[in-house]
């Protein structure tokens, strides 16, 4: 699912409308206006929110850590920087829109809005190494942690474990700039701003 943002609401929607029965065609000032709404985008990556967005849990930090031998990035929605490199905008003689998708597009909407994702229980099936005596391997300093068989390792004790029902809660992290709710969506404060000022600028040339 992608993720996109039209001008529809708020100050900078009525000084649009404004400007569009000022204008013969509106198409330089809305190439304009996505080109802000872009340029905001990414002043929210650089932030990592616009207001700060949730900081990353301590376990995704540990796993980044591990993955990449210490050297993973820590910044919010950018470990691979791929929501990031999907950023597009388009615009015509009456709009101007901002989204992301792509390669991105399984999670481009979860990352801007959140999402609640209830887990059904479930069983699953756990391999763990032994030695020749059917021993569990073990691991870890002080050696109490088992070792987990891939299904090529021969030498395994299998067990079945059941899961309960549980809740995943995905906060919602705004990086195109605006707030709230996919049906209730207004700009930020810094994009409508910006887009206040290409508007203001293209009505008064009109008039000149």
């Amino acid at each position: 699912m992608t993720a996109k943002i039209e001008i529809n609401t708020g100050a900078a929607a009525a000084k649009l409308a404004e400007a569009q029965k000022l204008l013969a065609n509106g198409s330089s000032m809305f190439q304009q206006i996505a080109q802000v709404l872009e340029a905001e985008t990414e002043r929210n990556f650089q932030a990592q929110g616009r207001p700060s967005w949730v900081p990353l849990k301590a376990s995704t930090i540990a796993t980044r850590k591990k993955r990449n031998n210490g050297g993973s990035v820590m910044r919010i929605l950018q470990d691979s920087g791929t929501l990031a490199a999907s950023i597009s905008t388009d615009y015509g003689g009456d709009f101007a829109q901002v989204g992301a998708g792509g390669a991105a597009s399984a999670y481009a909407a979860v990352q801007q809005f959140g999402t609640t994702v209830e887990r059904a229980p479930y069983s699953t099936k756990v391999r763990l190494r032994t030695d020749t005596k059917g021993n569990l391997l073990r691991q870890g300093k002080d050696g109490k942690l088992a070792v987990f068989a891939k299904d090529s390792h021969k030498r395994a004790r299998e067990s079945w474990h059941e899961v309960g029902a549980f809740t995943v809660k995905i906060p919602a992290r705004p990086y195109l700039p605006f707030l709230g709710s996919a049906q209730s969506a207004v700009l930020q404060p810094e994009a409508e701003r910006s887009i206040l000022d290409v508007v203001t600028t293209a009505i008064a040339a009109s008039l000149s």
